[in-house]
């Protein structure tokens, strides 16, 4: 793990055509993305390639993942299970997964622009030719000493993607050993269902207990709750919330 210093990000939603700042209090992030050798220590499953980023797990698999972590280290566990719905208590000193602005911030290190250096430097894109994840830390990190922020896999965060068009999808970010340049970008945004496993998505932890309820960097289930109202009728083509 390591110390990320707190900070000021700024995310951009894109559909609704907003910017907002976000203030940061330090955290911990993983140095890595979780590895398969990891995943299949602390979930008693086999590895095939053991350091290579953890791929085939679902939003919902991450989570588990982290309290199972969080309870091996005897830490509290940050979510609490409702049959598939999850809350974060956002004071738990156990593991979890980086909001989405903790994310960005943690990956620009500073930088102001898309990449925080050479591609080819820095991410496994698909200018490398590669059919599938690299080990992990085969590339230069960025100033915070994190690799593969950039590249060889995206990762799931925390966040809601946008409720009121994707209903339950949850944000993934980075870019993957597949994508092109424009898409491995600090700034970009995909997501997907939490029940879906895609061979180019993992996840990496995070650490931070935050003295609130319900919100805490960056992220709000009272802004979750309000981006997920639709005026009107749902548009041709969004995904029906459920």
């Amino acid at each position: 793990m390591a110390r990320i210093p707190g900070g000021t990000v700024t995310l951009h939603d894109a559909r609704r055509r907003l910017r907002r700042a976000v203030p940061l209090e330090p955290f911990e992030i993983g140095v890595y993305p979780i590895t398969e050798e990891l995943l299949a220590e602390i979930l008693g499953i086999t590895a095939s390639h053991p350091d290579r980023p953890a791929v085939e797990v679902s939003w919902l698999r991450a989570v588990r993942f982290c309290n199972a972590l969080s309870e091996w280290e005897g830490l509290d566990h940050a979510y609490a299970f409702e049959g598939e719905q999850v809350t974060w208590s956002v004071d738990a000193d156990g593991y979890r997964l980086p909001t989405e602005a903790e994310w960005e911030h943690a990956c620009r290190a500073g930088s102001a622009t898309p990449q925080y250096g050479p591609l080819g430097e820095v991410a496994w894109t698909s200018a490398d030719g590669v059919a599938s994840p690299q080990n992990v830390g085969g590339r230069h990190p960025n100033l915070f000493g994190l690799f593969d922020t950039l590249g060889n896999v995206w990762e799931w965060c925390w966040d809601l993607l946008d409720p009121a068009r994707y209903g339950e999808y949850r944000v993934f970010r980075g870019g993957g050993f597949a994508d092109d340049a424009w898409s491995v970008r600090a700034s970009t945004r995909r997501g997907g269902d939490p029940r879906t496993a895609q061979d180019d998505v993992g996840f990496r932890v995070a650490r931070g207990g935050f003295d609130a309820v319900g919100e805490a960097q960056g992220w709000s289930a009272a802004a979750d709750r309000e981006r997920a109202e639709v005026d009107g009728p749902v548009p041709s083509g969004w995904t029906p919330m459920k």
